[in-house]
């Protein structure tokens, strides 16, 4: 299973940007690390890019791709330079480094909501149903590896086995059941980790949104509940509360022009639980309780599960 990703020695990473930018590396800017190292440089040739490194996957280059087409429709997203290619056992990518912005407050639901409906709206239309193939485990309530919860993807830890948070399985259960039950509508592209940690913003308007790895593909409801219920996290850290889920799921509805069925509700609702049942089941190795069974009967009954 994946675990942090190292960032790469200063001498591998010139010579890499030599290869395949043009320039060697004059500075570094900034260094992040977890699933994936993450690296900003001013080249020498001045221009700033971040590079990021992680393990070789078929759906980064659909990733990178739909970015692609997502900065020529306009939409505020760093320009793409390179990749998916090879950085010595691993993959590696090159963005245009779009630097500043800032967190948007929590009262700004409206605008968090509308960003993604603008999204969805931009993406390519999915060309298959599994083009994104495997989707984050946050995001893969339809998982076909036999048990309720798919490996996490920065830790060991077998999920289906931690008995003190065994009450989270029949959680999980019932909602991948419910989102099987009559979940219909087309598939689209939408963003999987929309927490306000991932966007950024200028006199409240986008500035920049990261982290492009994580996009899905999905009916659209499901794409908003997982929003949903991460949309705040970032500037508090928890998840969005049930009224903050409620605004932002009628928010979206708002800014697509659209008006849901109850089925539809129901199935955002059921998204938004399987996001905040896989982080508490994974978190609570690390003592963290980040959601209650209260709060997740709350959430079964409005997805009607």
């Amino acid at each position: 299973m994946a675990q942090s990703q190292p960032a790469p020695a200063d001498t591998e990473l010139d010579a890499w940007c030599l290869r395949w930018l043009g320039s060697g590396v004059s500075e570094t800017l900034f260094t992040t690390a977890h699933l994936s190292a993450v690296v900003g440089v001013r080249l020498k040739d001045d221009r700033k890019v971040v590079v990021k490194v992680r393990p070789p996957a078929a759906r980064l280059a659909v990733c990178t791709a739909v970015q692609q087409a997502l900065w020529h429709s306009g939409f505020p997203c760093p320009r793409p330079l390179l990749g998916p290619v090879p950085f010595g056992a691993h993959a590696a990518t090159a963005e245009v480094l779009v630097p500043g912005g800032d967190l948007l407050a929590l009262d700004g639901v409206a605008q968090y909501a509308a960003l993604l409906a603008r999204l969805v709206r931009q993406a390519p239309r999915p060309q298959a149903a599994d083009m994104f193939a495997p989707h984050p485990p946050w995001t893969a309530w339809d998982h076909e590896l036999g048990r309720i919860w798919p490996p996490a993807d920065d830790r060991a830890a077998d999920l289906n086995a931690l008995p003190d948070t065994a009450w989270l399985d029949e959680v999980g259960d019932r909602v991948r059941r419910r989102l099987r039950r009559g979940l219909a509508g087309p598939t689209v592209v939408g963003h999987g980790d929309w927490g306000a940690h991932n966007l950024r913003w200028r006199g409240g308007q986008p500035w920049a949104v990261h982290d492009w790895d994580s996009l899905i593909s999905a009916p659209e409801p499901v794409i908003v509940g997982l929003a949903a219920a991460c949309w705040p996290t970032g500037v508090v850290r928890r998840p969005a509360t049930l009224d903050e889920s409620a605004a932002f799921v009628e928010a979206y509805q708002q800014a697509a022009g659209s008006c849901w069925s109850a089925g539809q509700v129901q199935a955002a609702w059921a998204a938004s639980l399987w996001i905040d049942a896989f982080n508490a089941k994974k978190l609570a190795l690390d003592g963290v309780a980040w959601l209650s069974p209260e709060e997740a009967d709350r959430r079964l009954t409005l997805a009607g599960a």
